[in-house]
């Protein structure tokens, strides 16, 4: 076997290197808000309930999250060329899948397909940089790879929006396909090889039993807000999903190669730090979920201009996010992850009259902006305080816990925040009078009665969209007391942290 080092790398193999990484994350880091802009269209494309709608975006989330920590040890086991172009290949060909389903069933079937894609790409992108690259210059190549990545992010939902305004929905899947093969035929011919690990070994029965205590979750929380369903039967989902997570960290603690290391949450700071993680990408998923959908729905938004409201957060979050290093110098690691979640905190109470106004640049945009300044002062020091909480040699595995963490909030806020939507949605619509109650006793947020005629100018059409904001509000105000209630666990874990010695120096 052929030992590479980062110093034989070529110059110009670096710079491919580089642009590989960057072309094939972005299509996984745009994915989820583009989606969330085509939901409306999708819907009614599809004649899909509430629930269908969770499951085309939970799907994804679920093996995205749970076979994340699982791609970054077959990078290791296999190749991480290999395993990397294998990543990219079924994104592209599931999101070629995605285009072409003609029912809610085989879009969610394609987009479970997609989210194991992308869980093994998304750690090869990052992999591939540290082993092409010495440590003098591999700062420098992620920097241009996380910049590059964020403009995709932020950009991503405008361009999703405006196919959608111009043509059909399945061109947000489609776009992905030409952007895979580009990544493919680089990596393919102008990537070096990275040695193989023969010793790593793979935690199957762990990602097994992963994916399926969240999807039981998940369902079962899907369930709980979809009308009509069996209460009795959610409930039991749930209860299984929680068995099979108390099962799933048994077995971590025994398993020779466990994909999560239990023994990292012995760390007071990284332990509290990634609770504030759940709390804050739980409240940050939910919001963003409803958000384009109750724009569109309830003040007539185009798909374009839907998206084009995470511009605002995202640009000043990542802003922010580069000069966080100097912020954590002047200001303290523990400053910023106590009031960062909480401005988050207050930017979601803040939706509730701004999307009530509804008014683009006096209420929305402003909001956004505020929302990015809250999450910009947080990430850089979360990250950091998870690299500064264990030793040198475990950052990797660390750094993949929290990114898991971070996307299982974000499933598990979709999924259970979809009841709260939907009786707010209800209960909005029955303080406007018995008529309106019978109209919309059996609707759910988003979906209007079938006696509901938008054509005919009246009451009905103002009383609708009055209701999805109702809907919209509720999971606002949960989100906002989730992103507050996060700041206790920052302002805790780097307390513990500045009165213990860290892991890295024991």
């Amino acid at each position: 076997m052929n030992q590479f080092s980062p110093d034989q790398a070529k110059p110009e193999s670096k710079s491919y290197v580089v642009w590989t990484a960057i072309l094939a994350s972005s299509m996984v880091f745009a994915d989820g808000a583009i989606v969330t802009v085509a939901i409306p269209q999708m819907r009614e494309s599809l004649q899909a309930s509430l629930s269908q709608m969770q499951w085309i975006t939970n799907a994804y989330a679920l093996t995205l999250s749970a076979f994340l920590l699982l791609g970054g040890a077959a990078g290791d086991a296999y190749g991480l060329k290999r395993i990397f172009m294998i990543g990219i290949a079924v994104f592209g060909l599931a999101s070629l899948w995605c285009g072409l389903s003609g029912s809610a069933g085989m879009l969610i079937a394609a987009r479970t397909v997609q989210g194991i894609g992308g869980a093994l790409l998304v750690p090869g992108s990052l992999a591939l940089i540290s082993a092409n690259f010495p440590p003098n210059e591999r700062g420098k190549a992620i920097g241009t790879w996380a910049a590059a990545s964020g403009i995709a992010a932020a950009f991503g939902p405008i361009l999703g929006g405006w196919l959608i305004d111009i043509g059909p929905w399945q061109a947000i899947f489609w776009i992905n396909v030409p952007i895979a093969v580009l990544a493919l035929w680089l990596c393919w011919k102008h990537v070096p090889e990275s040695p193989v690990k023969r010793e790593a070994r793979m935690d199957w029965l762990g990602a097994g039993l992963v994916v399926a205590s969240l999807g039981a979750l998940a369902y079962g929380l899907t369930s709980l807000g979809e009308v009509g369903s069996s209460r009795t039967m959610a409930i039991v989902l749930v209860l299984t999903g929680a068995v099979l997570l108390v099962l799933f960290v048994l077995h971590e603690r025994r398993a020779e190669a466990p994909m999560m290391p239990l023994d990292l949450f012995r760390v007071p700071a990284f332990a509290g730090v990634n609770a504030l993680t759940l709390l804050l990408y739980f409240a940050l998923g939910g919001a963003l979920f409803f958000l384009p959908t109750t724009l569109i729905e309830a003040h007539g938004y185009s798909a374009a201009e839907a998206g084009s409201v995470f511009l605002p957060f995202t640009l000043v979050m990542a802003v922010l996010s580069r000069s966080g290093g100097a912020m954590a110098d002047r200001f303290g690691v523990r400053m910023l992850l106590t009031v960062g979640p909480i401005v988050t905190g207050l930017s979601f109470a803040l939706l509730v009259p701004a999307v009530a106004n509804g008014s683009y640049w006096f209420a929305i945009v402003p909001t956004m902006a505020l929302m990015g300044l809250g999450m910009g002062i947080t990430v850089a020091p979360l990250s950091t305080t998870v690299m500064n909480a264990v030793p040198t040699e475990r950052v990797g595995v660390a750094s993949g816990i929290n990114n898991a963490i971070s996307r299982v909030a974000g499933l598990v806020a979709v999924a259970g925040l979809g009841a709260v939507a939907t009786l707010g949605f209800q209960l909005s619509a029955a303080s406007s009078g018995p008529t309106t109650a019978v109209l919309f006793a059996q609707a759910t947020f988003g979906t209007p009665p079938a006696s509901l005629d938008h054509s005919i100018g009246g009451s009905l059409p103002d009383l609708y969209a009055k209701a999805m904001i109702g809907g919209f509000s509720a999971v606002a105000l949960i989100c906002a007391v989730a992103a507050i209630l996060s700041a206790w666990f920052g302002y805790r874990s780097t307390a513990s942290m500045s009165s213990a010695p860290s892991a890295a120096e024991s």
